[in-house]
């Protein structure tokens, strides 16, 4: 297990059920703890092909369907778990920087996206989640975007994120 406290808002999340039956639906499985460390030790040497980038900098809290990860990015240093960035790394090697922080995190699950439709459909409509948003609403009122903002503040504020992967798998 990481030695980060699991943030309450994504423990609140974790209890969230995200049905997955038709292709307007959100393809995303939290989990109520941050993966243990030796974990992603072992699956991010195996997914970029190297070891360049530092496991330690990445907190997995939920997945995919296909078993790509959601991340906590330890990028800011110093900066609280719940001011760090939230990237995607898919089981097919697609990527990228999905919110600038939790809070940005909380409202794109709000708008009806999720971690893979964030990579894969960055224009998807708003489909709004009444449960997500009280979530949102309580932990970071004021934050609210629709998800499309989220993502591209996000990609705007971390551009570096696609460098870094793409030079870590070369």
């Amino acid at each position: 297990m990481s030695t980060e406290p699991f943030p309450a808002a994504l423990a609140e999340v974790a209890r969230v059920d995200f049905p997955y039956d038709s292709e307007d639906d959100v393809d995303f499985e939290p989990y109520g703890e941050f993966r243990p460390d030796e974990d992603t030790a072992f699956w991010l040497p195996l997914w970029t092909g190297t070891d360049l980038l530092n496991p330690k900098d990445f907190l997995v809290f939920g997945q995919d369907g296909s078993g790509g990860y959601v991340i906590i990015w330890l990028a800011r240093a110093g900066a609280p778990v719940t001011e760090q960035p939230v990237v995607f790394m898919g089981s097919e090697g697609d990527h990228g920087v999905i919110a600038s922080d939790l809070g940005d995190f909380l409202w794109l699950l709000a708008d009806g996206s999720g971690p893979y439709e964030a990579v894969s459909s960055p224009d998807r409509p708003s489909r709004p989640h009444r449960e997500l948003t009280a979530i949102a609403e309580r932990h970071a009122p004021d934050a609210r975007k629709s998800a499309a903002e989220v993502i591209a503040l996000a990609r705007e504020r971390f551009p570096h994120f696609e460098r870094l992967v793409a030079e870590a798998i070369g």
